[in-house]
């Protein structure tokens, strides 16, 4: 375990934050799979002011099971970002966490997300005046990158401003915004930040698998390590992490019964986001949104199964609930992991997630 401010995060495996990932369904049962904290996708400052029905869904949480709450924030604009916390605070959020690690053009070109790994200054401002918006009971976090590019790496100094203006804890993807998600991520830049501050520090980047986990722990010294693609298709990472110990992949049968409380919490989360809204100003109608938003879930469930490729061209057509649930039906109850994907794991504990976690 370990602590940003006055909350307690145990077990110190995370959810990272994931653009058209993290709602609200999948973070939940993230936390139900056992990760200690689960942050929302990155959330425009200036989104906050509009109140469209995109930055109500990515702030819509669950005030009982997501505790406690952070939301991500990105924007350019020092004193925006200090409003949007206090608006993320009044929404609910208990952390406030600073995006300053996306690698997008439309983020960066903002001056907002990777863009701030070339401005310290203006980093620790935002950071400090954020703090100030909030108070001393919320803490301010933030998530970055190794620096710019290969040539310009300064996720050290990049820290230590960053605590010096308050920030409660830090989490850094080992890679520079050059490399988005290509390339290896260079662990031994997290035990150089780790060394470098007295507050948390949070590892990301390649973790995939369980062992991967508690080698960056071990190798780094980080506080805590954050799951991003690693958890995608597999939230049943972090029931092994919780345990300790290798649990092992989900028969069939608990595979799908997990896919298909997925899929209803999905469906549901979209029908909510429309009430209230008039039919003409939807343009695509909630049960096709949730569809073809799921759709990427199925093929990230999919990976490692018998048929898998054959699977993945399926999904792309399905546009109805109903369809959904017939395919999980007749591929998940049945599709067993690939000889390969199954001596990856090695031998693990047969565990009925269903009973455990369901």
């Amino acid at each position: 375990m370990f602590r940003i401010g006055r909350y307690t995060i145990d077990p110190p495996f995370l959810l990272a934050p994931m653009a058209s990932v993290s709602e609200m369904p999948f973070r939940v049962l993230a936390l139900e799979m056992g990760a200690g904290l689960a942050t929302t996708e990155l959330i425009s400052a200036a989104g906050i002011f509009h109140k469209n029905r995109r930055t109500r869904q990515y702030l819509t949480f669950d005030r009982e099971r997501e505790r406690p709450y952070s939301v991500q924030l990105f924007g350019g604009v020092v004193d925006v970002m200090a409003t949007a916390a206090r608006g993320a605070v009044e929404h609910g959020a208990d952390i406030v966490d600073v995006n300053m690690g996306c690698p997008v053009r439309k983020v960066t070109g903002s001056g907002a997300g990777s863009a701030l790994l070339c401005d310290v200054p203006r980093a620790a401002a935002m950071v400090r005046a954020m703090r100030a918006a909030v108070g001393d009971d919320v803490p301010v976090t933030a998530k970055i990158r190794l620096g710019w590019d290969d040539g310009s790496k300064n996720a050290v100094e990049l820290a230590r401003a960053l605590e010096d203006a308050g920030c409660a804890a830090l989490a850094v993807h080992a890679r520079t915004r050059a490399q988005g998600y290509s390339g290896r991520a260079d662990w031994s830049q997290i035990a150089r930040v780790k060394q470098a501050v007295a507050m948390p520090v949070i590892g990301n980047g390649d973790v995939v698998t369980f062992a991967d986990a508690h080698r960056m722990r071990q190798e780094t010294g980080c506080d805590a390590v954050m799951i991003g693609r690693g958890a995608l298709g597999n939230p049943w990472l972090f029931a092994s992490l919780k345990a300790g110990r290798e649990l092992g992949p989900p028969t069939p049968t608990d595979r799908a019964a997990f896919i298909m409380r997925h899929l209803g919490a999905h469906l549901a989360f979209h029908q909510a986001l429309s009430d209230g809204e008039e039919a003409t100003r939807l343009r695509t109608p909630p049960e096709l949104m949730a569809v073809k938003t799921f759709r990427q879930h199925l093929v990230w469930y999919a990976r490692g199964l018998e048929g898998a490729r054959e699977f993945r061209q399926r999904v792309m057509a399905l546009e109805e609930p109903a369809q959904v649930s017939d395919i999980v039906e007749e591929f998940f109850s049945r599709a067993h992991v690939e000889r390969r994907g199954a001596a990856a794991t090695g031998d693990a504990d047969d565990v009925d997630y269903a009973q455990a976690f369901g």
